[in-house]
């Protein structure tokens, strides 16, 4: 067996090994392992083909490669648990990151003519690449691949697609290394750059992940500072009247006395219910008892009221909740937002929101529903509404997606008469 053969062996462990780590599984630890060694064996097989049977058939060479291309990125379809542009990007950036070991191994047997130097070589170097990548940017990695944002992965796959190519030009096809060394400072300046392009990409869309989920806190403690400060609006407001009523009512109680010595005990009916009334209005209105849920109801409501649109609310929110709180008040704000927002577009008067919030009896439970005039189109793909407002518009829904999936729940919506209902509930 050549340096070749061995090599490419090599190579094709690499390979396997890095789809295992740096790919979320959708099996078992088993059954991964288990189709990453079938691949393994289905690559080995096919390098039999262009390196012993047909070594000098470029064409031979090219289909192989072909063939191995799309075994190695049907691998990561088959144990990938997310199938998405994220998902080829990790395969893509596999191949990639083996070709730079069996570069390695092809310098080095050119340097050194020694297949054991040239084989431990390439050992070495795909050892210290992979505990380089799995320490700067597995973790990084694997959080995305966890995520629900689609962003521009597919546009990104062409950074690998572009590499791939550059080191099949320069290395292998048409013109192999060996039969051109003056290629190798063109090739070893090319791993470099690949390897810098990924961590500099990487780490500048986990700084960009960060900035995004601190601009949505941002405007998550905004809203809630805002139905903090209607509560406290509220509650002066209605201690201002309660005194006025205090102050008012011996006046009422003289004018209670007079109308029962003259027997005029309707009257005495319309006082009290004047009395009952200005006490209601200045009621403080407590839609639930978990803080964080309450600041943001009365901020919705209060935003609902402003736009003309009635909500007719039922919320039982515990004070402890089994997740986040402020995860949960983001998603009930998102929803609510989305609702009130379409309602308020209508020229009618009657703009009608329902919403039932219940985490009770082991189980979470948010239905809105509300009327529509435009058209909502569905996402095949999540089943949830498609923002018709353009680019950056529809991280909200994103955002109730992910807290879905977190506690483990499923969400769905539907249109029925005229009504767009949206249902989410999950076991706790």
């Amino acid at each position: 067996m050549n340096y070749k053969n061995i090599s490419y062996t090599i190579s094709h462990l690499f390979l396997m090994l890095f789809m295992y780590l740096f790919i979320v599984h959708r099996y078992s630890r088993k059954k991964t392992a288990g189709i990453c060694i079938v691949s393994f064996w289905m690559l080995r097989i096919t390098d039999y083909l262009k390196l012993n049977l047909y070594p000098d058939s470029q064409m031979c060479y090219f289909f192989v490669t072909i063939f191995q291309i799309l075994v190695t990125q049907c691998t990561g379809v088959f144990i990938a648990k997310h199938r998405n542009g994220k998902l080829l990007f990790a395969g893509l950036s596999a191949s990639n990151y083996v070709i730079a070991g069996s570069v390695a191994a092809t310098i080095l047997y050119i340097w050194t003519e020694d297949l054991m130097i040239s084989m431990m070589g390439s050992v070495a170097i795909h050892a210290v690449i992979l505990f380089i990548l799995y320490g700067r940017i597995r973790s990084i990695w694997l959080r995305y691949q966890e995520k629900e944002t689609e962003g521009n992965w597919w546009e990104l796959c062409l950074i690998p697609v572009f590499f791939y190519c550059g080191f099949c030009t320069l290395a292998f096809f048409p013109i192999k290394l060996e039969d051109n060394p003056q290629n190798i400072p063109a090739v070893l300046s090319f791993i470099i750059t690949m390897f810098v392009a990924y961590v500099v990409v990487i780490r500048y869309l986990e700084s960009e992940s960060e900035r995004t989920g601190i601009y949505w806190k941002n405007i998550f403690f905004e809203s809630y500072i805002k139905g903090l400060e209607d509560q406290y609006y509220l509650v002066q407001r209605s201690e201002q009247n309660l005194k006025i009523l205090r102050h008012d009512m011996r006046h009422y109680s003289s004018m209670i006395d007079s109308l029962l010595s003259q027997g005029a005990y309707d009257e005495i009916r319309n006082v009290t219910a004047h009395i009952k009334a200005v006490s209601d209005e200045n009621r403080v209105v407590k839609y639930c008892e978990n803080l964080m849920a309450n600041s943001i109801l009365t901020h919705m409501m209060e935003r609902a009221r402003q736009c003309g649109a009635a909500v007719r609310l039922e919320a039982v929110v515990p004070r402890e909740l089994p997740f986040n709180d402020y995860e949960f008040a983001a998603v009930i704000a998102n929803l609510l937002e989305n609702a009130v927002r379409c309602v308020s577009a209508f020229h009618r008067k009657n703009k009608l929101v329902e919403a039932k919030i219940e985490c009770a009896d082991g189980h979470v439970l948010i239905h809105i529903q509300n009327e529509y005039e435009n058209e909502i189109q569905i996402d095949a793909a999540t089943g949830l509404p498609q923002s018709q407002a353009g680019e950056g518009h529809g991280l909200g829904m994103q955002s109730v997606q992910a807290f879905s999936n977190k506690i483990g729940g499923n969400i769905g919506c539907y249109c029925e008469e005229g009504v767009f209902h949206l249902m989410l509930f999950a076991k706790i």
